[in-house]
């Protein structure tokens, strides 16, 4: 199955002169919906991690299928405010200004191996979050599976070096 397909083109959005890749096409179609989960899952199982964590939203809605399919738990990375627990969190740079990322204190134990899910790759500031996330919550990252990298923004040089896969690059 072509994925490409299924990801629309929006130009000018969220302003003159991006063009932003919508998903939701994708999301419904059931089968292509289907098919993706199962390739993630085929592809980035080699990663050999305990749990997936995902940052929200779009990530939410491969990172718990996946988790589910795989047989690992599955740990929500939220704005700060959102988690009903007590929280660690981080900040991080994103290409306009900063933003954060939290979790529960709990969600990771020390040394467990998590595999971060996103949708889309692209300046690398969200995945770079996650990862010192999970690094200051004593867990170890063990890859990053995203359904979509956007080469041309060069994100992966945000990854520290963490191994990363994609379904499909633009």
């Amino acid at each position: 199955m072509n994925l490409r397909e299924h990801i629309r083109d929006v130009p000018n959005f969220p302003k003159e002169g991006i063009v932003y890749f919508d998903i939701t096409p994708l999301l419904g179609d059931s089968k292509a919906f289907q098919y993706t989960i199962d390739m993630m899952a085929e592809k980035f199982s080699t990663f050999k991690a305990d749990k997936i964590a995902a940052a929200e939203a779009r990530g939410f809605i491969f990172g718990a299928p996946l988790a589910y399919k795989l047989g690992i738990g599955f740990v929500p990375i939220r704005k700060p405010g959102k988690l009903p627990y007590e929280t660690v969190s981080v900040e991080y740079d994103l290409e306009y200004g900063k933003d954060s990322l939290s979790m529960h204190v709990d969600a990771v134990k020390e040394n467990e191996n998590v595999l971060l899910i996103d949708d889309v790759l692209a300046t690398g500031g969200t995945a770079q979050g996650m990862i010192s996330l999970v690094e200051k919550a004593g867990g170890c990252v063990s890859g990053i599976g995203f359904l979509v990298e956007l080469c041309f923004l060069e994100g992966k040089s945000k990854l520290n070096g963490v191994t990363h896969q994609h379904l499909l690059q633009i």
